[in-house]
């Protein structure tokens, strides 16, 4: 692309010095002098020495004009990886990937116009769902802002509602200093999404860098410590309690909450409901876990917050698909809410005792107060027990094969999560199998499944469980996703196979758009309108032959007989990605449900059957 030539800066002026104008390369500055000590270099160079002192080690991304500069020096680096991806999209859900994976900050990088308006999707999936990324994008030079230049977009303006915070730099001795913000803000309080926006004439002109610099960010200071009165009080309320319940949103995860999680629970003996956002926080094993709440969750989840005296929320929001109409949900429970965002304390339900801090900071003062509040007696929580213990035995979670002899999607789903096991990581696109695969696989470690939560990001898994593989390659990624997600962002594997990611990926090919052709059995009479994507019937496209152009090994399995040792099949090749065709039945559906807009009471084991509910 052509772009208008920089405006000169003092370094074009000088005798001997190359000119940082567009087309010409800025000189190399010598080896930088310890930290600390000024140095002079491009603005290029001076976002690459920030990217590697807050401890970046990879990015994901696409060069394009405006953003070209910052590629010259990123080739000498050799403390930041770049991994050239296929689509921004890609990029920002890879960076997202990561950053679930690992607890560290993903990064992302684009150049202007539709290089940023395509991370516009992976940052809201991020925001969302609370996820540390620092996405960074070219911009047109500061004289050609405004007058709608050839790839020219606000895109501050543009990712303001769904950004922790953005920033246009226009001078670039600012850049360690917005790096250095960017990487705070993103990675402390709630985690989020920050976008810095560099224009390409802040990028080429000369400045001097030093490290570290003074973040300059009024009013930001998070609360972490709880306050301790508002701790005493929620462990009164534990204490006198009959019928509590732990429920706990991915604020845990977001915290390394989970061993201070598990140590509450036994402590009080109250059961755990994890969101889904939070599996994994609890152990799937553990006898006082019922499961995931919600929507799509098990009945004992559902009925145990619908009969409750106490919520005790952990870094959750009661969102909707949660809490089913807000008007009828857990109506005689009182509420402690911890958070670390004030924002969301009462946002949806109002709160008895809300505590705003770090989950893990309020768990380790909440047992204390608790082992203290013992002295008074406790609540007998048997005949609690016994209610959810019945609730169990009547309502386990299966489901049945179909009727007409193809595969079942959640067999699949169940033999992948008992064959690679609870130590693998698991990312899903949305729909049906994120349900399925939310539900059937059994998550014993925190950070092992990823999804998009919030957002409902369809094309998420493969570009996030790429991501994740870079951030633990040691560990086995599988990407279980639908025929419609697969077709979004496929071109990733390409990525994957060249720069060496080898995660396996389970197509759950159902040959439709499985939940919204669920919405339309239920709720449409049945009128499948534009939800048959035809890969069943015209297997267009093949995806075993998709695979191998992409350079990933393609299986297909479409016996029951067959599914482990195509499973098992997949585990021993690691040379580079897999894909697996699972040709499976159209008509499955996703079994418990609240439909939308409904209460939990009126939750469907099955089509047409609602549990009531004993009293307890």
């Amino acid at each position: 692309m052509t772009s208008a030539p920089s405006r000169p800066t003092p370094a074009a002026a000088n005798p001997g010095t190359a000119s940082a104008a567009a087309g010409a390369q800025p000189a190399r500055p010598k080896p930088a002098p310890p930290t600390g000590t000024p140095v002079r270099v491009t603005g290029a160079q001076s976002l690459v020495r920030s990217l590697e002192a807050v401890g970046v080690e990879i990015v994901f991304g696409i060069p394009g004009g405006t953003i070209l500069p910052a590629y010259d020096p990123l080739l000498d680096s050799t403390k930041v990886r770049h991994v050239l991806v296929r689509h921004e999209q890609g990029a920002g859900h890879a960076a997202t990937g990561y950053a679930q994976a690992t607890g560290k900050v993903g990064v992302c990088m684009a150049t202007s116009g539709p290089g940023a308006t395509n991370l516009v999707t992976p940052l809201a999936d991020a925001n969302m769902d609370s996820v540390p990324i620092v996405a960074i994008t070219g911009q047109q030079s500061r004289a050609l802002i405004g007058t709608d230049a050839f790839q020219e977009a606000d895109i501050c303006g543009i990712t303001i509602p769904v950004t922790k915070h953005n920033f246009l730099v226009t001078d670039p001795i600012d850049i360690p200093r917005t790096i250095a913000e960017a990487f705070h803000l993103a990675g402390t309080g709630r985690p989020g999404p920050v976008l810095v926006d560099i224009p390409k004439d802040v990028l080429q002109e000369y400045t001097s860098f030093s490290w570290p610099p003074e973040l300059r960010l009024p009013g930001y200071r998070p609360t972490t410590r709880p306050h301790g009165k508002q701790v005493r009080e929620a462990a009164k309320l534990i204490r006198a309690a009959k019928r509590p319940v732990l429920y706990v949103g991915g604020g845990v995860l977001k915290a390394d909450a989970s061993a201070e999680l598990l140590e509450l629970a036994e402590l009080t003996g109250i059961p755990v409901v994890t969101t889904l956002m939070a599996r994994g926080a609890f152990p799937d094993s553990h006898q006082q876990h019922l499961g995931m709440p919600g929507m799509h969750g098990t009945v004992p989840a559902v009925g145990a917050m619908q009969r409750s005296d106490l919520l005790v929320a952990l870094g959750a929001r009661f969102d909707d698909r949660v809490t089913g109409q807000l008007s009828s949900f857990a109506p005689d429970a009182k509420i402690v809410h911890a958070d670390i965002d004030p924002a969301e304390i009462s946002k949806n339900r109002r709160a008895d005792v809300p505590i705003v801090g770090d989950c893990k900071e309020i768990i380790v003062e909440l047992i204390a107060a608790v082992k203290a509040e013992r002295a008074n007696g406790t609540a007998d929580l048997a005949p609690w027990w016994a209610t959810l213990d019945e609730w169990r035995r009547t309502f386990p979670l299966g489901y049945e094969w179909p009727e007409d002899g193809t595969l079942s999607p959640q067999y699949v789903i169940e033999r992948i999560g008992a064959i690679a096991g609870p130590e693998a990581i698991y990312t899903a696109g949305v729909g049906q199998h994120q349900m399925w695969a939310a539900q059937h696989v059994r998550y014993e470690n925190p950070r092992t499944w990823l999804n998009s939560g919030g957002l409902g990001t369809m094309g998420y898994a493969v570009p996030a469980a790429m991501g994740a593989k870079f951030g633990k390659p040691d560990t086995v990624v599988w990407a279980i996703d639908g025929d419609g997600c697969f077709q979004m962002t496929n071109q990733e594997l390409a990525t994957c196979a060249i720069e060496g990611a080898p995660i396996k990926v389970a197509v759950i090919n159902n040959g439709n758009l499985g939940m919204v052709r669920q919405w339309q059995n239920l709720f449409y009479a049945e009128r499948y309108s534009q939800t048959d994507l035809g890969t069943h019937k015209h297997r267009i496209p093949d995806f075993t032959l998709l695979a191998e152009a992409l350079g990933c090994a393609g299986l297909r399995c479409e016996t029951k007989d067959d599914v482990d040792s195509v499973i098992a099949r997949a585990m021993e090749i690691n040379d580079r990605p897999v894909v697996v065709d699972f040709v499976v039945g159209k008509d499955a559906q996703v079994w418990p449900m609240v439909a939308a807009g409904t209460g939990n009471d009126e939750i469907m084991a099955a089509r047409g059957i609602r549990p009531l509910f004993d009293e307890g």
